[in-house]
């Protein structure tokens, strides 16, 4: 049998097998809470080995879109916890991802109007939060240039994650990832070109680069243990405005070894090639750059799994496994329209598409009622 499909000991939360539900936005929760809907939805999912959850906000500064469940109010933990619960009855494991957004949002879901904050004082350049317009409706609106954070505002900023880890087990996950990717507030201190600063937090050095992002990560582990904390990386990704530097090579190794010295649950990394920001492309692996970091971290990380996602298929899943260089492959896209993919990728049988306009927000169509193969 293929090892894709075989169990895993992820440091001591046994999973069925090596495939990964990755966190996909799906904008479907009205009161910002997960509900119903949202527990038959992921419990559709469950034979994943491992799911992770769409980005849960960690505090309403947090937030960049309208209508994504968060993990800080206890209407918020309650709602995960149904959801939790009826993952756990259909088998499955399931980590939440700890979300702040930093520039990447607007005042308009902000408390009293006010500026996203950030590592930076630079605006993201053609990126948009879920917002209210100025006709009061639900849209997609330009980002502002955020206030750039105090230097003893970022102990808060720290303090909030490690809560929302404890909410989180509250909650009933396994455990969580902290979301280091994709543009937002992690990958704001970390990109020397978009971090600002001129505290121990700046862009001057790799270690004040790292401060934010292992503070995080010492602060979640010293709340809920390192076994069920992980994290998300996007190196070479250039959404929202990340531009590319020199040094992201080194920069992600020496993150990466720190990890493994920490012993998490894992490292995830998205692999953006291929994702498009407007005309051009949102990744800078075009010289090998992330096909090249991804093959030479996992010697960093002895006890730390390390997955990965973006264009996996079956074939490069396995291969990538059997190479040793990942130990779980994560699927995003093909799981919205296929529950069952896990079935559907053991058995061959052919996948469902996703229709893309019902990715983000709306009801119960293109989220809750796509059919397994065999009611196909």
């Amino acid at each position: 049998m293929s090892r894709l499909f075989e169990p895993f000991d992820l440091a001591g939360t046994p999973l069925s097998n090596r495939v990964v539900m990755a966190p996909l936005t799906r904008a479907r929760a009205p009161h910002d809470a997960a509900d119903e809907r949202t527990a038959l939805y992921y419990a559709q999912r469950a034979s994943a080995g491992l799911i992770v959850s769409e980005g849960t906000p960690i505090s309403r500064e947090g937030q960049g879109y309208l209508f994504n469940p968060g993990i800080f109010t206890p209407e918020q933990i309650a709602g995960w916890r149904l959801t939790t619960h009826s993952v756990r009855a259909n088998g499955g494991r399931m980590f939440a991802q700890l979300w702040h957004v930093g520039r990447v949002s607007h005042p308009t879901i902000q408390f009293d109007n006010q500026q996203p904050v950030s590592a930076s004082s630079k605006q993201a350049m053609g990126a948009q939060a879920f917002g209210y317009n100025a006709q009061g409706e639900a849209a997609l609106i330009e980002t502002p240039a955020p206030r750039q954070l105090e230097t003893d505002e970022i102990p808060r900023i720290v303090e909030a994650f490690a809560q929302a880890a404890a909410n989180a087990i509250e909650a009933g996950f396994d455990g969580v990832e902290i979301h280091g990717a994709n543009g937002y507030l992690h990958e704001q201190f970390l990109n020397p070109l978009v971090n600002d600063r001129s505290d121990t937090y700046s862009a001057a050095t790799l270690e004040n680069r790292l401060r934010f992002t292992l503070e995080v990560i010492d602060a979640v582990v010293a709340r809920i243990g390192a076994k069920r904390t992980a994290i998300r990386l996007s190196p070479y990704g250039q959404l929202f405005d990340m531009p590319l530097y020199p040094e992201i090579g080194a920069t992600y190794t020496a993150l990466v070894r720190e990890i493994g010295k920490r012993e998490l649950a894992y490292v995830h990394l998205m692999d953006q090639s291929g994702y498009k920001m407007g005309d051009r492309p949102a990744d800078g692996s075009g010289d090998g750059g992330f096909e090249g970091l991804l093959h030479s971290l996992k010697p960093h990380l002895p006890k730390t799994a390390l997955i990965l996602a973006g264009g996996m298929t079956r074939e490069r899943a396995e291969q990538l496994i059997e190479d040793g260089v990942i130990d779980l492959a994560a699927f995003g896209a093909s799981f919205i329209s296929n529950p069952d993919l896990v079935a559907r990728l053991k058995n061959g049988w052919p996948l469902a598409a996703p229709k893309r306009e019902s990715f983000y927000g709306g009801g119960a169509e293109g989220y809750i009622d796509y059919p397994a193969y065999a009611e196909a």
